[in-house]
């Protein structure tokens, strides 16, 4: 229907993007949000309110709006090398395979060179949600460099922003977003990747290795079994973080932080005797943790990973199996690509010799 009547409503909706970015405004019509709670798995307790993703809509031209913003910053953050280096999450060209793949490599490295490697896997938790929008404002002026009607605009896009919920035929009232980037939006990811801009330099000035995909931050650090004093390095960081996390108004997920030593067994061995935790974070008692969707074992052979996947395979392709049957060719072939193909290929390139 849209593109039936495009070339009619074409021109307005240039006049309302121009007019828009001229005046550094958004209109208050773009920055109402309809919350939709979804069930994140269907065999949960729907009477539970945790089991519950709440999805946000915003209006369409709204998001054509941002896509000519999110063009535009790109652009001006490329151009001027202002992206985290180390940062893979929604850029062109970085994935959670890139992300990985790197680390890996470090930590391959480190064990060839007779070394062992502590790999910490920081989570935030609803990392979107507390952003303070005076503090986002400071990184885009004083660390972006976008001033005057580009300012206005941001300042326009992130205030005043209201949403209600809609279940059932029902709407609540309306309430105001106080923090947080608009979820559902085009500009949130971008800027929320702004907004963590600090913790980069944060970690650098502590010589410690990361790379973050969005809101995942791993830190890494290798060494000799005996130079112990590193474990104080990497302990100091992982303070000073938490103190910036908390100055703005960002917080840990302890439950989901998780620590693990790698390399040769043992050399690995040896460490673990002499680390119980590291700034009250525990080092993980498990042989693996999951890493942005890989199972990372703890000679790196990525044997764990592959048994899952092969495992989960088969479950599928046995209950593809029963409806064979009475499904299309194209319908089978896409219900293997969903199942099973898509978890085969994920981030297959770690599996490479």
């Amino acid at each position: 229907l849209f593109k039936d009547i495009l070339p009619v409503i074409l021109n307005t909706i240039i006049t309302i993007i121009n007019t828009s970015l001229e005046n550094g405004y958004v209109p208050q019509s773009f920055k109402f949000a309809v919350i939709k709670p979804l069930l994140k798995k269907p065999n949960l307790d729907p009477d539970i309110l945790a089991n519950y993703r709440p999805i946000s809509n915003l209006p369409f031209i709204s998001k054509v709006l941002e896509k000519v913003v999110v063009k535009q910053l790109y652009r001006h953050l490329q151009d001027n090398s202002l992206f985290e280096k180390f940062q893979s999450g929604y850029r062109a060209y970085h994935s959670t395979e890139t992300a990985l793949v790197k680390v890996t490599n470090d930590l391959l490295l480190a064990a060839d060179a007779g070394l062992v490697s502590i790999l910490v896997l920081l989570d935030l938790s609803a990392a979107f949600d507390t952003i303070d929008h005076n503090i986002l404002l400071q990184r885009l002026e004083c660390e972006v460099g976008i001033r005057g009607k580009a300012l206005c605009w941001f300042k326009s896009y992130l205030s005043n922003r209201y949403q209600f919920v809609h279940v059932n035929q029902q709407s609540s009232p309306c309430s105001q977003v106080s923090y947080g980037v608009p979820q559902g939006s085009v500009l949130g990811p971008i800027l929320f990747l702004l907004y963590m801009l600090p913790l980069g330099n944060i970690i650098r000035s502590h010589d410690i290795n990361f790379h973050c995909y969005a809101d995942d931050t791993q830190l890494y650090l290798s060494m000799k079994p005996d130079q112990t004093n590193q474990i104080d390095r990497l302990s100091d960081c992982i303070r000073e973080i938490k103190t910036w996390m908390t100055t703005n108004y960002l917080r840990l997920n302890p439950g989901k932080t998780e620590v693990i030593i790698l390399g040769p067994h043992k050399l690995r061995e040896c460490l673990s005797e002499q680390i119980i935790t590291l700034d009250n974070v525990s080092v993980s008692s498990s042989s693996t943790v999951r890493n942005l969707g890989v199972l990372f074992d703890q000679d790196i052979s990525f044997k764990a990973h592959i048994n899952l996947a092969c495992k989960t395979a088969y479950f599928h392709l046995r209950n593809i199996a029963k409806i064979r049957n009475i499904l299309p060719r194209s319908d089978a072939e896409k219900l293997i690509h969903a199942f099973v193909s898509a978890r085969l290929d994920y981030c297959n390139s770690l599996l490479a010799a």
